[in-house]
């Protein structure tokens, strides 16, 4: 995987914009107050803080929905022919598609024109020509790509750039393409979690954390003096928002009803200007951001408190065991030998730099890091065990093989690429 975005944007911003919309539409309301929720959710390393915004302890709102089903294992087991879509929908209970990051180009890349039973599905870490030569071979119906070949958008598909060939030839063929990436880094018992494990049983907590899929993110709280007043605000709100269900709840006492109502961030703009005409000066306002809630066991990265604590040689062997490689690249930690001990491990697949960055451990593993950050992890002591990018991630490819092949029918064969490989290899 490829970190060059953010996870999670904060609302810096968000008062200025508020505190304009009054002045645009009253100027003598009361000021617009705003807050962020957030539950606290500890940070692996103390040198990292997972929210961007200022965190406090009022309670998360609304209650945390994971955006899949919470039984991964009891999906339905398909026993006859299985078209694409069906394919489909088994893939985003293993991986849902809504964890990859923002910027990344993950799901359904090349789709056939013409609907077929799937009979043959290829996996490959990269879609290269090689590969592709070799789904021709087997006529696949599916080629699942972890990387996406179609990353950048495009104008046009010319036989000059080997990317577009491929996509042109996937059409030809009838083969569907599809992408995971970083889904499949994210999610709980993906890339990272295989990545780590193949240091030993240990703590393993998430370095960067995955966020849920709240409905609303907006909490706004009101005051009227009367029913009828609530009903034509609410009835206005719901004209606003093209009509859809608006949560709100009531409470009252003797200064009047007081009213939280949730919205989306689409209607917010809306929402304001409709309560501001209707609240009168001596009363207020109160926006509340809702922040997003984690989801715990998904996310980018992972570090992992080892039960038993090994030394750097040993920490090489293993993962040259488990990454299938006879050659590994290592940058000691400054005062650290081979003997030295690791109590704890941080990785990342791919390229992970960015998610490693002022994470404190003994030993980074990663695919790939630059020259400069490489030195900075050393210079802090901690050691570094690189794989070259594709090989610290194709090995998850044959245990999500056998994950996918038992929520398929017999019938459909699941194969790994022989073609796959690393660009890189030590001559």
């Amino acid at each position: 995987m490829q970190m060059s975005s953010p996870m999670l944007t904060g609302c810096k911003n968000l008062s200025w914009r508020f505190l304009s919309l009054t002045r645009r539409v009253c100027t003598r309301r009361n000021l617009i107050s705003q807050t962020s929720p957030c539950s606290s959710y500890p940070s692996p390393s103390p040198t990292r803080s997972f929210f961007t915004t200022q965190q406090i302890s009022t309670p998360l709102h609304p209650p945390v929905h994971l955006p899949f089903p919470r039984c991964l294992s009891h999906s339905a087991h398909y026993t006859g022919p299985m078209d694409l879509k069906e394919v489909l929908q088994v893939l985003e209970q293993l991986a849902p598609l809504s964890l990859a990051e923002s910027w990344d180009n993950v799901g359904l890349l090349v789709e056939p024109s013409k609907a077929r039973p799937i009979k043959t599905i290829l996996l490959t870490n990269d879609l290269t020509e090689a590969v592709m030569e070799e789904a021709e071979a087997m006529s696949c119906d599916l080629i699942i790509s972890y990387h996406p070949p179609l990353f950048r958008p495009i104008k046009r598909l010319v036989q000059k750039d080997w990317k577009q060939r491929l996509a042109v030839r996937a059409v030809e063929a009838g083969m569907a393409v599809f992408s995971p990436h970083t889904s499949w880094d994210s999610v709980k018992g993906g890339v990272n979690d295989w990545l780590v494990g193949g240091l030993g049983s240990g703590q393993v907590s998430v370095l960067s954390q995955a966020l849920g899929c709240a409905s609303h993110s907006h909490k706004l709280e009101f005051t009227v003096r009367s029913e009828a007043e609530l009903k034509a605000i609410i009835e206005e709100l719901k004209a606003s928002d093209s009509g859809a269900p608006l949560q709100h709840s009531v409470s009252s006492d003797n200064s009047g009803i007081h009213v939280s109502l949730t919205c989306s961030d689409s209607a917010l703009t809306p929402s304001v200007q409709t309560l501001l005409r209707h609240i009168s000066p001596s009363q207020s306002l109160s926006i509340l951001q809702l922040q997003k809630p984690p989801l715990p066991g998904h996310g980018q990265g992972r570090l992992s408190m080892l039960d038993q604590p090994i030394t750097v040689a040993a920490a090489i062997q293993k993962m040259k065991s488990h990454l299938g490689l006879n050659h590994l690249r290592l940058a000691l930690g400054a005062g650290q030998t081979l003997e030295s001990t690791v109590c704890s491990a941080a990785v990342c697949a791919g390229s992970g730099a960015s998610v490693l960055n002022g994470v404190r451990a003994d030993l980074y593993i990663t695919g790939e890091m630059s020259h400069h950050e490489v030195l900075d992890a050393v210079a802090k002591g901690t050691s570094v065990i690189l794989s070259d990018h594709s090989n610290s991630e194709r090995g998850f490819l044959a245990v999500f093989r056998e994950r996918l092949a038992v929520r398929l029918p017999d019938s459909l064969t699941v194969a790994l690429s022989k073609a796959d490989r690393d660009p890189l290899e030590v001559v």
